[in-house]
């Protein structure tokens, strides 16, 4: 499908997208870093979790809502997802935006993070948590290769992670069991790493407790700081992209799934209400 080109040509919002909620964590840090610009949140509730899904349907499922978003007016999007960073990105990079128009950009959250992370390791072993996708894309050591090859990545998928912050069950007694499992398991399996990415953005919920179950020596890092920052950066050095990005301080959300459930589980992540809108995308 080819989209009209000139409607990249107009300001617009930044674009932030996510599989379900906790593109929310990125998004918040970015929106305080950056206050002045307007932006559009797009969660595609409706078909989360993207973690244990293939390859092409992530892809696909991605590609669906960046278009969306690109067809809304925004210059740039980010995916505010490690799966769809993992599985997607490169290929809309590659395929889909060529033909869209060579001015829309589309960023992730893996390699700003492997760039933080690669400059604090001092032991050079580097733990991620994340979802099976994120494990098992093999992304976050492929990057690390490219940028810091002397750093040795163990990842360890954490299935139950996900689920317990939607249900807002992050902060119960039960949470402590699944969260002291895949800790213990990760620094078992290389007891030298000195530092951990929490590879999913619903994870930061979850912090408080993983401190409490990871040696205090240990840096956790969480991914919001970390993208926001990359993305000012960006647009420092992007100044034609950073002009055609409007500025009016506002925020809209779109999910596809019940405007109601979007509403209460978004205070979860942002502590405040938001208005949302319904949204559908192109099967």
């Amino acid at each position: 499908m080819k989209v009209e080109s000139e409607k990249i040509r107009k300001c617009g919002p930044i674009g932030v997208f996510d599989s379900g909620y906790g593109g929310l964590t990125i998004f918040d840090k970015v929106r305080k870093l950056m206050p002045q610009y307007d932006y559009f949140y797009l969660g595609d509730n409706a078909r989360t979790p993207y973690g244990s899904r293939s390859f092409d349907v992530v892809y696909e499922f991605t590609r669906q809502s960046v278009r969306k978003l690109y067809e809304m007016g925004c210059p740039l999007v980010v995916l505010a997802c490690n799966t769809a960073s993992a599985k997607a990105l490169r290929t809309i990079q590659q395929v889909d935006i060529p033909q869209w128009d060579p001015a829309f950009r589309v960023l992730g959250v893996i390699r700003p993070t492997v760039e933080h992370v690669g400059l604090i390791t001092r032991s050079r072993h580097v733990g991620l948590l994340g979802t099976m996708g994120t494990i098992q894309s093999e992304s976050y050591p492929i990057e690390f290769a490219k940028l810091f090859p002397d750093v040795v990545v163990t990842g360890e998928a954490c299935p139950m992670w996900v689920p317990l912050v939607e249900n807002s069950e992050y902060a119960s007694d039960g949470a402590d069991y699944f969260v002291k499992k895949y800790t213990d398991t990760l620094l078992s399996r290389d007891p030298e790493i000195d530092t951990i990415v929490l590879g999913c953005t619903h994870y930061p919920l979850l912090l408080p407790k993983i401190e409490k179950y990871v040696p205090y020596t240990i840096n956790v890092v969480s991914q919001g700081d970390i993208v926001a920052q990359s993305l000012a950066d960006y647009l420092r050095r992007h100044t034609e992209l950073e002009a055609s990005l409007s500025k009016n301080a506002t925020c809209s959300f779109f999910t596809t799934e019940s405007e109601e459930k979007f509403r209460r589980s978004a205070s979860v992540f942002l502590k405040e209400e938001v208005d949302v809108k319904h949204i559908r995308l192109e099967e």
